[in-house]
């Protein structure tokens, strides 16, 4: 499966997702841009997109309002030990109230790997971040045994972006 990313104005690509229904696809928004993904086994209908392999997937699109993209550039040395993490990740977040989908995804053209989750709404996110699950999932961050601490495996720091998916009309 791969899933891919355009950027845009909003109504231009809900203009593209609404000229395919019968395609897997949300459009959402944040204050500085709006982003159209696109799930398919198939070729991207985007010109120019950004391209990943989802290694990893529970949940789906649908009743989704906001999503969290953390983003992480990773070195080429690294990326073995990176998704090997990935694929061993502890699948709590799927339990928690509000959650809606994750994509585990592999970059086809960048270096960079992105974890997408899909929230019910932001509030059922910031919950999930002040959860037991949270501590969890995170428990290694800052310590010897974190990947965070392992050399060389980033290639620049990880940053998160937020989008709003506004509701059907």
């Amino acid at each position: 499966m791969k899933l891919y990313m355009a950027r845009g104005t909003y109504d231009f690509l809900k203009k593209i997702e609404d000229k395919h229904p019968n395609e897997h696809m949300v459009t959402m928004q944040n204050t500085d841009t709006s982003l159209l993904i696109h799930e398919t086994s198939g070729a991207s209908i985007f010109k120019e997109p950004r391209s990943y392999e989802v290694i990893d997937s529970s949940g789906t699109f649908s009743g989704a309002g906001f999503a969290v993209l953390n983003n992480v550039p990773v070195s080429d040395e690294g990326r073995p030990l990176f998704e090997h993490r990935l694929k061993n990740r502890a699948g709590l977040i799927e339990n928690e109230p509000g959650f809606m989908a994750i994509r585990v995804l592999r970059p086809l053209e960048s270096n960079t790997y992105v974890t997408l989750t899909l929230w019910q709404d932001e509030k059922s996110f910031k919950n999930w971040q002040n959860s037991k699950a949270y501590e969890k999932a995170h428990e290694k961050r800052g310590t010897e045994s974190g990947i965070d601490k392992t050399p060389n495996i980033f290639s620049s720091p990880p940053y998160v972006t937020q989008y709003y998916i506004p509701e059907e009309e």
